[in-house]
């Protein structure tokens, strides 16, 4: 298997590079500025995906799969352009491979977020539910799930879409649960309301196998999986606890006095505390995977309290 990792030097990407390497797997990967983690088996193709330089038959030649793991977290005025026009134009040409009878499996890489937020106080979200992204990185990345799953192509493309929830994991960028801990660690940590939410998290190495999956296994073809691995918020914050030698906390704040307290200091923080943060901390969503368990005989080899050590090591 020869395989395009698009967005190979992101915290996903960069593990699933790793991963494939370990399979045996020959690996192309299109990058601008050449891979961070250097790895002398990776074929390294300069270019940018949201440029006109790419010479996409080069790119895609000899490709049995692409994985699509790009994206734009940061820049808002950047994400339209790579997640779905960019997305659109390696279809246009992924399309005319595969009409010349090149076999090529998409495996896309995008997020729970395109069901957007819960406006019920509990929910289980599967596959088959409606999308209702919010928020601009949300919105483009189901758009070009859209892309994907909407295009008449030759029967020699074939796909798959992974919907992960928050992952995680020791080379992380995003510092949140990092800075959760540290309020663990200095017993500033309340849990909010008296019903435990959900902690919807899964470990990068479980998202970095099921991609692997989606591209191996039959079964994966046409499929929209989503991925996560939920616990209990005071597990995940006992994990924390333990990873860093404290006791786990205890306290516990009436979710309506958390609320008041953020509408007054919210405005000194710039942003730091958020009605959206304290949303996160009393959400009871649960993401199931089970048509990843049934179909491709998912089952997490890293589960979050136990993992989320990593973190603090």
């Amino acid at each position: 298997m020869r395989a395009l990792v698009l967005g190979a030097n992101g915290f996903i990407g960069s593990n699933l590079v790793q991963y494939l390497t370990e399979q045996g797997v020959q690996v192309r990967v299109l990058t601008r500025k050449g891979l961070t983690r250097a790895n002398s088996s990776v074929e390294t193709v300069i270019g940018d995906l949201v440029g006109n330089d790419i010479d996409y038959p080069a790119l895609l030649s000899c490709c049995d799969v692409i994985f699509n793991c790009a994206g734009e977290i940061h820049n808002e005025q950047l994400m339209h352009r790579l997640h779905v026009d960019a997305t659109a134009k390696l279809l246009d040409a992924v399309a005319v491979a595969t009409a010349q009878g090149q076999l090529i499996r998409w495996v896309q890489l995008s997020s729970v977020g395109a069901y957007g937020p819960s406006r019920a106080k509990s929910r289980v979200v599967t596959e088959d539910m409606p999308t209702n992204p919010v928020g601009t990185y949300e919105i483009t990345k189901t758009l070009a799930d859209a892309l994907i799953t909407t295009r008449e192509m030759p029967e020699s493309f074939s796909f798959s879409i992974l919907r992960p929830s928050n992952v995680f994991g020791p080379t992380m960028s995003n510092n949140s649960l990092r800075q959760l801990g540290q309020m663990v660690k200095k017993r500033r940590f309340f849990f909010i309301g008296f019903s435990p939410a959900t902690a919807t998290y899964i470990h990068v190495d479980d998202v970095v196998w099921a991609l692997y999956r989606c591209a191996t296994d039959p079964r994966a073809k046409g499929q929209i999986f989503n991925l996560s691995n939920d616990c209990m918020m005071p597990e995940l914050i006992a994990g924390m606890a333990r990873a860093q030698g404290v006791a786990t906390p205890r306290l516990v704040v009436p979710e309506f006095m958390v609320r008041v307290a953020v509408a007054l200091v919210s405005p000194l923080t710039r942003g730091r505390i958020t009605q959206k943060r304290v949303d996160a901390l009393v959400s009871h969503t649960t993401y199931s995977a089970k048509k990843a368990t049934d179909l491709l005989d998912f089952a997490p080899g890293k589960p979050v309290p136990e993992s989320i050590g990593e973190l603090f090591g």
